[in-house]
Formats: C-alpha cells, structure tokens, sequence
C-alpha cells in the first residue's frame, strides 16, 4: 500500500511539473538581456515560443531586431512589464536612421511622436551655439534638428532638408534638439500580446503547451525543493509543506484501488483525474484572459475601422509632373517617405493639401485608400480643401 501511496504521490508531482512554461529563458553569448515568450531567438527556440513578429537573431553576443522596411538595430534592453524594447543603430548614426523609419508592417509602436526640422548649415555658423548631428555633418556643413519652428525660421543661412515626425521616448519641450549620442536609443512598445498583468504578479505568458493557441500566465521555474505550481487552477501546491490535501486524495484513491483490486482501474482513475485537471485548469486560464484578449481585439478593430477616401477625393489633390530639377512645393525632400526611392523627373507627384507633403503618385494613391491622413504629419486635410 505504501508502494502503491508513493506513485500515486509521484504521479501528482508530475503533472504539476509539466504544467510549466515548456520556453524557457534564452541569453545571447554575454549579453544580459533575457529574451523570452512574446520574443524568441531564431534557431534557439522552437516558434511556438514567441508570438508573430518578435523574432531576434544573435551574432556575437548581439541581440537584433529586423523591423520591416526599415532594417537591422541592435537591441540594448527588454522592459516586459512596460512592454517596451530599447533599440539603438549599429553604425552609431541613429538620427539618419529616424528619418526613414517606417513601423507600418512592425507590431512595435513609438511612445511619442514630435515634428523636427533638419537643417542643413554652414559649420562656422553653428559650431558653437547649436547641437549638431555629428554623423550627417562634415567639415563645411553641420545639420541640425530642432522642434522649434521658429527657431529653424530664424536661421536664415540654413537650407531645410526635411521637416517630419519622428519617434521620442518622452514628451520633448518646444526647443529640444537631436544629437548622435551613442548612448541615444529608440524607444518602441507593444500593444499586442498584452502580458503586463501576467508579469506584475511575478508570471511569465506563454502559448497553452496543449494547444498552442491560447495565451496563459505561467509561474518562473523555480529550484524543485521549493517549487509551486498552479494545479487544476485551484491555488498553489507546495511541495515540502501543505500536504494534508494530497494525502487525502491518496486516500480516497487508494480505496478504490483496494476496491476494484485491479490495476486497470487505477490506470482509469488517473486518466479521470487528468482530464479534469486538464478542463478546469483551460476554463479558468480562459476566464483570466479573456479580458486581455477582448481588449486586443478591440484595440486591433478600431485600426481596421479608419476609414480611407473615395476616388473623387483622392483625385482632388495637386498632382504635379517632375521637372529635370526635381524640385517639389512644401517641407519635402528629394525622396517619397512611403517607399524611400528618390524622385526622378517626369515622374508624377502628389501632394497632400494644407501640410503640403508629397510623394509618388502610385504610393499615396494606395495608402489614402486605406487611410484618411497624410502618411507624415497625420493630419487630415479639411474636405473644403481638398476639393480647392
């Protein structure tokens, strides 16, 4: 009996030991940045273990972030409970990156979004009274970036390269100033899977190991003298103390071990009791996560319901041929920000009334579609307008 007390004890163990999170943490080389479930390392980590989307690479100890369309960054840091990553440029130029970083296709979103001018100035000018972009600069010109529209007005020998939004990690005041810094890093989040509740009451989110859809919260793996685990959803089972509760089932099972006199029917019992261990632990995962996953839902609805423009008014904007000059109205740079390919003459151009932004004809056509703002500035032009 004692035999038999001992696997039936064993066997509970068991269970609850593979009721934990199959993705353990994953670290690249001597980087001490903890790369775990909605990321995953590519070749490390099975797929199941990360959500679409935040795949990582790892080479030479570097962790690296492929965003769509705008390229390979390195990654300095992962905050999961603000569900924030902290990026920052290889080449140390992290404002020539800014000016063509595109995260339409990302799941990352910026925290703040400002409008700077860049500038383009003569050194002598500028060397000594205004930040200067270093790594766009040489040694006759300096650029410069500000959020002051009246201060980029007010410097009369500089040419305007480009005024566009560009992430910030913090509301910025009317006067500040990019610099190339290497410590700067850009600062992105994640709305998609929403995770902060799991891990501010010390768990880790994960795919359900029996389904491989469903998000749940798992405990962190601890050392198994003192491991607990969440059983059948109806609270924590540790295994050095508490056990009167086991030893109770122990007993009822043993009676009916001792009732039937046959093993058959506890190999019976015990299939019994992982089903309903399995059933009531997903019903209640279910209910714990369903107000996180209603509200994904929801947030992911309202994007797809912004509505785009009609034909009529679409064609109501200034369409311009390039000449051999290339030169546009407006803030506007020699490159159409949707798909960052240089203008070239006789191309057709199309621009946005009121902020004046432009871009191929082909590329916004597609995106006012979609969308009913400018893919710069995002604002929406005022239909009186547009139709003058």
């Amino acid at each position: 009996m004692d035999i038999l007390k001992l696997i039936f004890f064993e066997f509970l163990l068991f269970l609850a030991i593979h009721a934990r999170n199959n993705c353990p943490s994953r670290f690249c080389g001597k980087s001490p940045v903890e790369v775990r479930f909605p990321f995953r390392l590519k070749d490390q980590q099975p797929q199941k273990c990360g959500y679409p989307g935040f795949d990582l690479s790892c080479q030479k100890s570097k962790i690296i972030l492929n965003l769509p369309h705008s390229g390979v960054y390195y990654v300095r840091g992962i905050n999961y409970l603000m569900q924030e990553i902290y990026l920052y440029d290889p080449n140390w130029c992290l404002p020539r990156r800014l000016l063509s970083l595109n995260l339409l296709l990302s799941p990352f979103v910026a925290a703040y979004y400002k409008n700077f001018t860049f500038l383009s100035c003569p050194s002598e000018l500028v060397r000594t009274r205004l930040t200067t972009i270093d790594c766009l600069s040489n040694s006759t010109t300096s650029v410069v970036a500000t959020s002051s529209m009246n201060l980029a007005r007010a410097l009369n020998n500089c040419s305007t390269i480009v005024s566009l939004q560009i992430p910030v990690s913090q509301p910025v005041q009317d006067e500040e100033w990019v610099s190339s810094d290497p410590s700067d890093e850009l600062r992105l989040g994640w709305n998609v899977p929403r995770c902060e509740d799991c891990e501010a009451r010390g768990g880790v989110c994960g795919f359900d190991n029996s389904t491989g859809e469903e998000l749940v919260c798992y405990h962190h793996p601890r050392t198994v003298g003192s491991q607990r685990h969440s059983l059948c959803g109806m609270g924590v089972v540790d295994r050095q103390s508490n056990q009167d509760p086991i030893e109770k089932l122990g007993r009822l099972v043993l009676f009916f071990i001792a009732l039937a006199l046959a093993i058959p029917t506890v190999a019976l019992s015990m299939s019994l009791l992982v089903y309903i261990c399995i059933m009531a632990r997903r019903i209640n995962q279910h209910r714990a996560n369903a107000a996180a996953h209603n509200t994904a839902i929801a947030a992911v609805e309202r994007r797809q319901m912004v509505p785009g423009l009609d034909e009529s008014s679409i064609e109501s904007y200034t369409k311009v041929v390039l000449g051999e000059s290339r030169r546009l109205p407006g803030p506007n740079g020699v490159t159409c920000p949707i798909c960052l390919a240089d203008y070239h003459p006789n191309e057709t151009i199309r621009c946005m009334p009121e902020c004046e932004h432009c871009f191929h004809s082909d590329c916004v056509d597609e995106w006012l579609r979609m969308q009913n703002t400018c893919p710069v500035c995002r604002n929406s032009p005022s239909p009186n307008r547009a139709i003058m």
